[in-house]
């Protein structure tokens, strides 16, 4: 019996409970199901021996459900942090569907990360979409439920294209296992689509500042933690060392800072915040040293953290003004001081302060780079403190109070343990340190890396105060979904111009056919002149006619 729980990947105990949840009833006991279940599942793999559980051959294919390694150990206790502590912000909620919703979410995370072949990550994959998009729809109205069938196309799509890539690896090695690939043939290019769809990358990452901001407020918390991070787990598993993603991920990391910095809707620029920082770890995985993948893993499992306190500090807003639109809030921290203090140590980390989690984490993946990609990624790291700090701190730290109430206490303890996790892995970097998948020392605070990252931050300051100064803040922006739908209609438009003068050819040419079927029938109908019979002797007459015009014109 023992061996047959071995042999189950986590992910089910987030599934078993998910089909329980309703039958518990409300307050405590199921306040103290759901927290119980992410704790659960890490105790299922915590002391376990790194090895492959749970093979099994399913339609003459072999599948390991459960593969357990140093990379997947710590993303699966990333990810029971992660739902832990959104399991605890939603504790106040009496929402079934959100609550099973995140249950299955999360599971279907874990189990991704677990498995150990690609039918297996594909089957998880699908999975996180179709529960994901439960907590968008969950908000209600017209503009989350279009913006959850615009996530949902996008999520299926990617799914689609991973189960084309692995046919088509099948075909070619026979072999299904989730192991590093080389972009060599059509169906390694293709599983790089759909792991780069998920990712955000360039061009192919609108779906997500159109769809968190449109979710719930607790919704939002569980969103920022599994899509994306699945992801970046799947490109470190699948591609480390890809060249190409080292050019992609520094475009990942600055293109989003100018959507950020004009964002109104503060949960629409935290979602290009969290973009922009997946361009750090891609640039990690694309340089694939053991000490870049060290600094992209160990920068996902920060930003999951401190990702996730951002996003329930202004959750807690949204609930408690009812607006998070930068041009209406101020003074914050006079209404809701918990929250400002959690919400300025999520900043902080954002922006890689020293004495933070995001310091001792994104100083790994800088530590390995190029001289031309790191001043790239602290150019980055300037404009991130701009729409983290500044922008963020503007808001809770200046202006006219607004109306609004302190967060829940579910909600401030989580948030609480959120910024001391942020603190603890800041002050303390070994104890993540020792969690990575390499074994490569590393000393963030020297004098280089924290020198350089005060510079990025005091950079990014003062250009802000300047811009702020002189009235050169950014707007709103178009995001990537409205520049295709625009396109889109700009495009249809155009073809519809284009095509007009053909339309009217294809008329007149109509026209022109059916008038001249019309005389012809009429001509050599049953009732046209030539469908008349006529007398032997007249054909006689006219053939001698005939005869006497062309010996005329003969011999004249």
């Amino acid at each position: 019996m023992d061996m047959l729980f071995q042999s189950l990947s986590p992910a089910f105990i987030y599934l078993a409970a998910a089909l329980v949840l309703p039958l518990s009833p409300n307050g405590r006991v199921r306040a103290l199901v759901l927290l119980a279940v992410p704790v659960a599942a890490f105790a299922s793999f915590a002391a376990m021996p790194y090895g492959e559980y749970g093979q099994i051959r399913f339609l003459g294919l072999a599948l390991t459900l459960f593969r357990l390694d140093a990379l997947s150990w710590l993303f699966g206790l990333a990810f029971s942090i992660a739902a832990f502590l959104a399991l605890l912000y939603a504790l106040h909620l009496r929402d079934s569907v959100q609550q099973a919703a995140t249950l299955i979410y999360a599971g279907a995370a874990t189990g991704a990360v677990f498995a150990g072949d690609l039918v297996t990550l594909f089957i998880f994959w699908e999975a996180t979409a179709l529960s994901s998009v439960l907590l968008i729809w969950a908000k209600g109205g017209e503009a989350s439920y279009k913006a959850g069938m615009r996530y949902l196309v996008v999520q299926v799509g990617s799914g689609v294209l991973l189960f084309a890539g692995l046919a088509m690896l099948w075909r070619e090695t026979g072999s299904l296992a989730f192991e590093a690939m080389t972009l060599e043939s059509l169906a390694t290019w293709t599983i790089l689509a759909a792991f780069a769809i998920k990712a955000a990358f360039p061009l192919l990452g609108g779906w997500l500042a159109d769809a968190y901001p449109r979710s719930t407020v607790t919704g939002a918390v569980t969103l920022a933690a599994f899509t994306t991070k699945l992801a970046i787990y799947a490109l470190a598993r699948g591609f480390p060392g890809c060249d190409i993603l080292i050019p992609v991920g520094v475009a990942m990391a600055l293109l989003p800072l100018p959507y950020a910095l004009g964002a109104d809707d503060l949960r629409k620029s935290l979602a290009y915040l969290l973009n922009s920082q997946l361009g750090f770890m891609v640039v990690g995985i694309g340089i694939g040293t053991p000490l870049a993948i060290n600094g992209a893993v160990g920068h996902a499992f920060a930003h999951i953290i401190y990702d996730g306190l951002m996003f329930m500090a202004l959750g807690a807003v949204l609930a408690g003004a009812g607006t998070i639109k930068e041009s209406e809030l101020g003074g914050l921290c006079k209404t809701m001081p918990w929250t400002a203090g959690f919400i300025l140590i999520g900043a902080l980390s954002f922006a890689a302060l020293p004495l933070t989690s995001g310091f001792v984490t994104k100083s790994l993946t800088f530590s390995a780079a190029t001289p031309l990609v790191q001043d790239l990624l602290y150019a980055a790291s300037a404009g991130v403190f701009m729409a983290a700090v500044m922008k963020t701190g503007r808001v809770f730290f200046t202006g006219t109070p607004v109306i609004s109430a302190e967060a829940p206490l579910a909600m401030r303890f989580a948030m609480g343990l959120s910024a001391l996790l942020s603190l603890g892995i800041g002050l303390v970097p070994g104890l993540l340190y020792r969690l990575l998948p390499f074994d490569t020392p590393y000393q963030p605070y020297s004098l280089h890396p924290v020198l350089m990252q005060l510079l990025a931050s005091g950079a990014g300051c003062l250009i802000w105060l300047a811009l702020a100064k002189l009235g050169w803040l950014p707007h709103e922006l178009p995001g990537m979904p409205w520049l295709c739908r625009k396109a889109g209609t700009t495009g249809a438009a155009i073809a519809d111009a284009a095509k007009r003068p053909w339309a009217r050819f294809a008329r007149w040419r109509k026209r022109l056919l059916d008038t001249g079927l019309s005389r012809t029938f009429r001509m050599a109908g049953p009732d046209g002149p030539l469908a008349r019979t006529l007398p032997v002797g007249s054909m006689a007459l006219w053939v001698v006619v005939l005869l006497g015009v062309t010996l005329l014109l003969t011999y004249l």
